[in-house]
Formats: structure tokens, C-alpha cells, sequence
């Protein structure tokens, strides 16, 4: 079962993230994992500008998607950070590619989840990964959130991330809060349970 986790990551906590949801899926037989990060339509001076060129040299490893690759995929964990409560607009311009994927049917069935990030705790976390599954489901895609089986989305002693939609985390106004151990963990739980679906529709 090939399983896709595509994402963009403008400082970083998002691509940490999308390595703990790979490392879990990557642990499930039958499971392979690949990681994936969108287009960046911004230039080096606009990035600068942002603080955030540091961040895009350090992914420059990580293959950048296409749309071929997301068509070949059983399974999708896609992970975005949050701007003004939605998804950012590289994420934005990469899913406005997949006319060809729509026309042609080939995310129909296939299982696909969202986890995200933004500065503050209510910093449109949910309505982030909300409009995000809209994308998945004009794609015919099987949403699959975190279930409240991760018991880590009831803790009430500390600052976390996490809802029914998706894993997320918490960024803090000025980046500096780093994913938690229980952030980590929720969007581990999210990438496995993504995999067994995957693994369980594939068949």
C-alpha cells in the first residue's frame, strides 16, 4: 500500500510533523512511505523577507510532489499550515492542479487526512482542515480524522493540539514553540490510522 504524506512548512513545525506521521506509517507492514512537500511559489528575497529561507533550504532533500505521484498514491496525509483559517497558498496551488485527478476518478475511494499548524491556540486550526476536506471529497476521497481514541486530545494539563479533524500544533506568535510530545503523538496516531485504512480498502 503507498502511502503519500504531501505537505508545506514555511518554519518548520509542520515538516516535523510529517516526519513523526512517516516514521509511524512506515512502522505498519505491507506500509511504504512516501514523503513529499509542495511547490514553493515564493522567491528566495519574498522568503528572506518572512524569515523564512532558512526553513525552505533545510527541505531542499525532501522531493517536491506532483500530481502524477498523488494519483499513484492508495493512501494521502496531507499537512498545511494555517493562514487566516485556511490552508496556505502553495498548498492552494498545488490541489488546483488535480483537474486531471478529478476528471479522471483516480482519488475516488482511496483515504486521505489533514493536520495542521497555526500561531495561536484558536488560530483556525479546525476550519483549516475543514475546508481542506472539501478538497477531498470533490476528489471522492475517504476522509479519516484522528478518533478521540488518541486520549491525548483530552488532555486538559497542557497547551496542545489536536481535534477529531486532524492533528495539529501549536506554533506560538513567534514560532518558537516547537510540536509537543503529545502533538507528535496525535499525528502519529492519525498517519497509522490512515495506513490501516489504507491498507484494509486496498484490499
Amino acid at each position: 500500500m503507498k502511502m503519500l504524506i504531501v505537505y508545506h512548512s514555511a518554519y518548520g513545525h509542520i515538516r516535523t510533523m510529517a516526519k513523526a506521521a512517516a516514521e509511524a506509517a512506515s512502522a505498519i507492514p505491507g506500509v511504504e512511505v512516501a514523503l513529499r512537500r509542495v511547490p514553493e511559489t515564493l522567491n528566495d528575497e519574498v522568503l528572506a523577507k518572512m524569515g523564512a529561507l532558512d526553513e525552505a533550504r533545510a527541505q531542499a532533500d525532501v522531493p517536491v510532489v506532483t500530481v502524477e505521484e498523488l494519483g499513484q498514491a492508495d493512501a494521502v496525509l496531507f499537512g498545511t499550515p494555517t493562514r487566516f483559517g485556511n490552508m496556505t497558498g502553495q498548498m492552494r496551488q498545488f490541489l488546483d492542479a488535480t483537474g486531471g485527478l478529478w476528471a479522471n476518478g483516480a482519488m475516488v475511494g482511496k483515504p486521505g487526512g489533514v493536520f495542521t499548524s497555526s500561531a495561536t491556540q484558536h488560530g483556525g486550526q479546525e476550519s483549516t482542515i475543514l475546508s481542506f476536506h472539501t478538497f477531498l471529497l470533490h476528489q471522492g476521497m475517504v476522509v479519516v480524522g484522528l478518533p478521540y481514541a488518541f486520549q491525548g486530545q483530552m488532555r486538559m494539563d497542557e497547551i496542545t493540539g489536536g481535534s477529531p479533524y486532524g492533528a495539529s500544533t501549536i506554533a506560538g506568535g513567534d514560532g518558537s514553540r516547537q510540536p509537543s510530545q503529545n502533538d507528535l503523538d496525535g499525528v502519529r496516531y492519525q498517519a497509522a490510522h490512515l495506513a490501516k485504512i489504507g491498507l484494509k480498502l486496498k484490499g
